[in-house]
């Protein structure tokens, strides 16, 4: 592969809603300190109040910090008071734990609403972008292997090439085991791993990269 390409691992923590047996967040952050791997973090603000521990070591190892919402909730569920208190519960949660702003980099929950220009402007006028992503890994099926992880997140990131977007989350159990063998391959197929905010981006909060399909939404 020539040039440069740039990979930006995210990471989604929330409460799950699907069984598992513990969040992952030391040992992912264990890896990525392993090769001097910077990531993204979108926090759910009740998990920020769940598990500040957690959410401060996030910050404390240097990794971009993103608001993913305060309740988890579909962003269109949402009235139009509704909308601006949950990203903001969330975002004052996030700050005063962890000491970080987390604007401008905002996750959708279930990445829906991400395709309606009514929500993305919300979240512009609250000083937001929502930060969608380029490869998916489906890790929170309950089936889903630590190879197929491996193998959506490296063939996907090959696939993409420079700046792709990769989402994971925190509490799925493959997630954790595949991280050092992802970190691996697309490293030495010349990968360097960047947080959103190192890629180039429009500076009128525009979205980045591409809201999740509607079908695989209603899916999840």
């Amino acid at each position: 592969m020539s040039g440069p390409m740039r990979v930006a691992l995210t990471f989604d923590a929330e409460h799950p809603d699907r069984p598992n047996d513990g969040d992952r967040t030391p040992a992912i952050l264990e890896s990525l300190a392993e090769v001097g791997a910077r990531a993204t973090f979108f926090l759910q603000g009740r998990w920020v109040e769940a598990f500040p521990e957690l959410a401060r070591s996030i910050a404390n190892a240097g990794h971009l910090i993103g608001n993913h919402s305060h309740y988890h909730a579909r962003l269109p569920l949402f009235s139009d008071d509704g909308l601006p208190q949950d990203v903001r519960d969330s975002e004052a949660v996030i700050r005063a734990t962890t000491g970080h702003d987390p604007r401008p980099w905002f996750r959708a929950p279930f990445g829906s609403g991400a395709d309606r220009a009514d929500l993305v402007a919300a979240l512009r006028g609250l000083g937001y972008r929502h930060v969608g992503w380029h490869v998916e890994c489906w890790e929170w099926e309950p089936e889903r292997t630590t190879d197929e992880v491996l193998r959506s997140a490296v063939d996907g990131a090959l696939a993409h090439g420079d700046g792709a977007i990769i989402l994971l989350h925190t509490w799925p159990r493959p997630v954790a085991p595949a991280l050092p063998a992802i970190l691996r391959e697309l490293g030495e197929a010349g990968g360097t791993f960047v947080a959103v905010d190192e890629l180039e981006l429009p500076t009128d909060l525009s979205p980045v990269a591409e809201p999740r399909p509607a079908d695989a939404v209603l899916a999840q």
